[in-house]
């Protein structure tokens, strides 16, 4: 999978929140983007943002699950960390199963030295302390200490996924904060990224006059006098 994204989208969604993303999505028809149950594994100043390529698992069975498929130089979960592109974020569909790690320290630092942007997944992290130091953004359910055979078997890669309850097709965009991990369908990522820019300039506006007093009625969402006042704001310099 080739990682493409702008750099005027990226540094457009470095910027914007998903809760703003979340309401560009929505004034788009798309509802279902905010994962449920995934959370910034690190301080909640954290960000992510990248372009998906997936990993699926499914329910652990005795006689797939042993400790020899790790060794299996064809393992979806190998392959998938060990060919990660640069930038790419990992979202591994553990089936919303929080007792169970998707994910350890070793495997973190593989995915950063191959310079992947992150992971995303509805499972939980193993080591999950060591996994923080490593550095590379993880958004997770949380801590977990059993291995990831104790309750999955890794099957594929790169083919659409569930994760946190929101469908992950590989190319998609993924922008993670405080608030949680969204994901952008691809062909509307350069649109959300421009528009959610603007809407946080003018609530800028709004908070600004919300502080001096005035009531949210008109103001919030603004209607065409607001909006003029907007302009003349912007054209005298943002004045506080």
């Amino acid at each position: 999978m080739a990682v493409s994204l702008s750099e005027e989208t990226r540094a457009a969604l470095q910027r914007i929140s998903t809760a703003t993303i979340t309401l560009q999505l929505l004034k788009r028809g798309v509802r279902n983007v905010y994962m449920r149950g995934v959370a910034p594994l690190a301080p909640p100043s954290e960000r992510l943002v990248g372009v998906a390529t997936t990993l699926r698992f499914i329910p652990m069975r005795e006689d797939m699950s042993t400790p020899d498929i790790l060794a299996d130089r064809e393992n979806p979960q190998r392959v998938a960390i060990d060919t990660i592109e640069p930038g790419a974020i990992l979202v591994i569909d553990a089936r919303g199963v929080t007792d169970c790690a998707a994910l350890g320290d070793i495997l973190a630092e593989r995915i950063k030295q191959r310079g992947g942007g992150g992971v995303v997944t509805d499972g939980g992290v193993r080591d999950a302390s060591a996994v923080a130091a490593v550095g590379l953004p993880v958004f997770a359910a949380g801590p977990a200490a059993p291995a990831s055979l104790a309750a999955h078997t890794p099957v594929d890669q790169d083919l659409p996924v569930g994760c946190g309850g929101v469908a992950v097709v590989p190319g998609d965009v993924l922008v993670g904060d405080g608030d949680g991990v969204v994901v952008i369908p691809e062909a509307l990522a350069d649109e959300v990224a421009r528009d959610g820019v603007g809407q946080e300039e003018i609530e800028d506006f709004i908070k600004l006059q919300v502080e001096k007093g005035r009531p949210v009625i008109g103001l919030y969402p603004p209607d065409d006098k607001i909006r003029a006042e907007f302009e003349e704001w912007v054209a005298a310099g943002k004045p506080s």
